[in-house]
């Protein structure tokens, strides 16, 4: 005699009994699915544990049309050279370079004659944002929704460094980026982590690309991290593309990811990594950025 949780199967009928097993086993399935449902929802009660992200700093860009970032939160910088990646543009306080429009900051790059503080003339305009001594914080999800330009030699990012940067230097402070773009499809972003390491600077970075015939420049994408101790997580559009800890760096570096970082955006023209602009790359560029969000978890 064959019993499934109390239901005899003891019958001359063979019909009978094939249908009492297939109940039998439909109780297995309702149990099994049920246990399943029981442990996805613990899982989920692990994961929310860790607790929600809470909003803590934002600019939404929503000033009048034409007006300068919010001072408050905002410096803009200026000068030329790129900080040693041999860029090509003056970054500038201009309106015509950098102002909020349409709910979105834009960061306009320009072909211009232009000769800054430095004195030094150049052919190309942009501009530079930084929250430093303003705003910075350890550890959060730091995230933007910005819609990027496209052209050979167009280099947008949205990035932090250690705020230690004046005490200790690059690269000791450390620099996370979050979102770059050296490609003149506008197909590709790149997120890095660089930091000092035995021989000087390391880093370690992985890209992510569209689908064909999809570009950034064509719409707006929100790029994220998500940093916690000894672990900082890489997103585009809420999908997960790196995940980078201690470990993925040499024996006897640095992890520079555990002290307060503060933001930048820009929008660069040429340098070391993305080339000079082609005789395809038509200006202005600009890069818009409809809003810069920081959470902590509750």
């Amino acid at each position: 005699m064959h019993s499934f949780f109390g239901f005899s199967l003891k019958s001359r009928n063979h019909s009978l009994h094939r249908h009492a097993e297939t109940l039998g086993l439909g109780c297995l399935v309702l149990f099994a699915c049920l246990a399943f449902v029981s442990t996805s929802a613990l899982a989920a009660d692990d994961h929310s544990s860790q607790g929600a992200w809470k909003l803590v700093w934002s600019d939404e860009f929503n000033s009048p049309d034409g007006s300068l970032p919010d001072p408050s939160k905002w410096m803009i910088e200026t000068g030329g050279g790129g900080w040693g990646n041999n860029e090509l543009e003056s970054y500038t306080a201009r309106p015509q370079n950098v102002q909020i429009r349409n709910g979105n900051l834009v960061i306009n790059a320009i072909k211009e004659k232009y000769t800054g503080a430095d004195g030094v003339a150049r052919d190309y305009t942009s501009g530079r944002l930084k929250t430093q001594g303003k705003f910075a914080q350890q550890y959060g999800r730091f995230e933007a929704r910005i819609k990027l330009p496209i052209g050979k030699g167009m280099w947008p990012a949205f990035w932090m460094l250690g705020a230690n940067i004046d005490r200790d230097g690059w690269p000791t402070c450390g620099e996370l980026d979050i979102m770059e773009s050296v490609d003149p499809q506008s197909r590709t972003v790149w997120g890095s982590l660089h930091e000092a390491g035995p021989g000087g600077k390391v880093m370690v970075n992985k890209s992510f690309t569209l689908p064909k015939g999809q570009k950034f420049s064509d719409d707006y994408h929100i790029y994220a991290v998500e940093w916690e101790p000894n672990v900082v997580r890489f997103y585009v559009d809420s999908v997960l593309f790196q995940t980078r800890t201690p470990a993925d760096f040499p024996a006897g570096s640095r992890w520079g990811f555990d002290h307060p970082y503060f933001v930048l955006l820009n929008l660069a023209v040429g340098g070391s990594w993305p080339g000079n602009p082609g005789w395809g790359t038509d200006f202005p560029q600009s890069m818009l950025v409809d809003y810069v969000r920081v959470y902590s978890r509750q």
